[in-house]
């Protein structure tokens, strides 16, 4: 049996069972329901947070988010993302414009947004990656001087904290994704966290087809409900998160004491004040003093029935949708990263001796 980079936390059969046995009574299968319902407030609660939307997934989540501030113009981001991020700006007729990563925590390098700033950018949308946060502070400093919106694509980084605060509370808004590689998920599900309650309501507006009640449609919108099914799994796995992000930890901890000494392999760590939430375990190689590259480790760990992943390759402006548009090279360290980094299997279930294994063939 194959071992890939992640598996779907699900709660107890029965548990889920019983969870959604209700709506065979109710037939309220969307719509706001009361599961629906149930879910937002237990994960406000959880994520500490005031203000927060469910909707369908988590790319909608920010393909709204930026509709509903109404930008323009251009968006400062990075490359070394999932395709959500950049499809979602250029969806909505927005500019990406590329700001390289540092090469030690993969995230959005703050010494370089500013030359990037032009009197069209109306935004920043930085990516916490692999439960890294960004420059929270940095961020914020060069918002407020040059008076734009901070987006964060926050689907890494679920339940952890950074000096205390849940990471949904950064920036103007925060978004979430619960897709089912996630280490948290509602099969299909997304949320965005926000600040400003007018937001909110445009958000409301935009996943619910502008409707306000029977007779009354105030705006225009789309359908991007989270349905009640997706919300009882919410509330199911909500009760097994902190138990499935300690297990986690284990493995992640394992891989690093098995590793982290080891010549031209560069290993991840948790950062200082984040109580990290041990989503990803990416591993950076360097061909010649390791000795083989990225892509030779991936097909001996595949030859074993190991399936990594090459997490994040190509970078987003790398894309073939996006030839001729952008210019890879321009995100130099992003560029190189992409190539020579490998996400390691890591879930709360994954067999301790499972890791010795994969770290048996990476060190072979």
């Amino acid at each position: 049996m194959s071992i890939f980079v992640t598996r779907s936390l699900m709660p107890p059969f029965e548990e889920y069972s019983e969870e959604i046995k209700e709506l065979w009574d109710s037939h309220w299968l969307t719509n706001m329901g009361k599961k629906h319902k149930e879910f937002q407030e237990a994960l406000c609660a959880y994520l500490g947070v005031q203000n927060l939307e469910l909707v369908v997934n988590g790319h909608m989540a920010l393909e709204m988010t930026l509709q509903a501030m109404e930008l323009s113009g251009e968006v400062i981001t990075t490359p070394y993302t999932f395709a959500s991020t950049t499809h979602a700006i250029v969806r909505n007729k927005l500019t990406p414009v590329f700001c390289d990563i540092n090469p030690d925590d993969f995230t959005i390098d703050t010494d370089k947004i500013e030359e990037l700033i032009t009197e069209k950018t109306s935004a920043i949308l930085p990516v916490h990656v692999y439960g890294k946060i960004c420059n929270i502070e940095k961020i914020e400093e060069i918002a407020r001087k040059h008076n734009l919106k901070v987006i964060y694509d926050a689907a890494h980084t679920f339940g952890e904290t950074y000096k205390g605060e849940g990471v949904g509370n950064f920036g103007d808004a925060s978004v979430f994704s619960f897709h089912a590689t996630k280490v948290f998920n509602t099969i299909e599900g997304g949320a965005v966290c926000y600040k400003d309650k007018t937001i909110g309501d445009k958000i409301y507006d935009l996943k619910n087809f502008g409707i306000h009640g029977p007779e009354v449609v105030s705006g225009i919108g789309a359908n991007a409900k989270m349905n009640e099914f997706c919300a009882a799994m919410g509330l199911c796995n909500l009760r097994h998160i902190d138990g499935e992000i300690s297990a986690r930890k284990a493995v992640f901890e394992k891989y690093t004491d098995i590793l982290g000494d080891v010549k031209g392999v560069q290993i991840t760590s948790v950062q200082k004040d984040v109580v990290s939430n041990y989503a990803y375990y990416p591993v950076v190689f360097d061909g010649k003093e390791f000795g083989k590259n990225r892509d030779e480790v991936y097909d001996e760990l595949y030859k074993d029935g190991i399936v990594a992943r090459k997490y994040f390759y190509p970078i987003t402006s790398d894309f073939d949708c996006y030839k001729g548009r952008f210019n890879p090279l321009d995100t130099p360290v992003a560029y190189d990263i992409s190539k020579r980094v490998l996400a390691l299997p890591i879930y709360g279930g994954l067999d301790e001796k499972i890791v010795e294994k994969i770290c048996k063939i990476i060190l072979k």
